[in-house]
């Protein structure tokens, strides 16, 4: 099936998920945007306000961020593919738990498997930990390992994983954002390998 057929399958399917209580709670599912043959994934991990208000990832403070450090190393939000491991809003914008990892993880999963991505950049802890122990990696904490390389080996192929901090650490954090960019701009030389 192609890529554009299979991926709009599996968003419908998102948008009509009930698997979790957040699924009656919100207001969109927040699949995901972005390209489907993008070389690079960014993994969050829930919608926050803004995002269950459009059904998009990534469009609220923390996003603007985002933008910006994609913007700093010459990518696009329509080059890339953002989305998170939860895809409706946790109420106030608490942690996403357990049970709803468990519950949403498997869609995260499919898309992986068919965008194919050559990067997955966790965004955040909980992006962080799901990612490396899907791919065999055990987690330590982000403040350690954020813009380390993960190597994986696929069906498909080899992955790279890079962890970084979430945006919105910029945001609580200022003095974090230079270590995003930083982190970012090893991202865009991984590009190119």
């Amino acid at each position: 099936m192609p890529k554009d057929e299979a991926m709009k399958r599996l968003e419908e399917k998102i948008k009509s998920c009930r698997k979790c209580p957040l699924g009656q709670l919100r207001t969109n599912a927040v699949p995901g945007s972005g390209s489907y043959d993008a070389g690079i994934m960014f993994v969050g991990e829930a919608p926050g306000y803004w995002e269950d208000q459009k059904g998009l990832p990534f469009v609220g403070r923390a996003g603007r961020i985002l933008d910006e450090l994609l913007e700093e190393i010459g990518l696009k939000r329509e080059e890339v593919y953002i989305t998170n491991i939860v895809k409706c809003r946790p109420p106030g914008n608490r942690d996403p738990s357990e049970e709803e990892i468990r519950a949403c993880s498997p869609y995260l999963d499919m898309q992986i498997d068919i965008i194919r991505p050559r990067i997955i950049v966790p965004l955040g802890r909980h992006s962080m930990g799901y990612i490396l122990r899907k791919f065999g990696f055990e987690p330590e904490p982000i403040s350690r390992i954020h813009g380390k390389v993960f190597e994986a080996r696929t069906l498909f192929g080899r992955i790279l994983i890079v962890p970084v901090y979430h945006p919105a650490v910029a945001l609580y954090k200022p003095a974090l954002k230079e270590e995003l960019r930083r982190d970012f701009r090893n991202i865009r030389a991984l590009l190119g390998v």
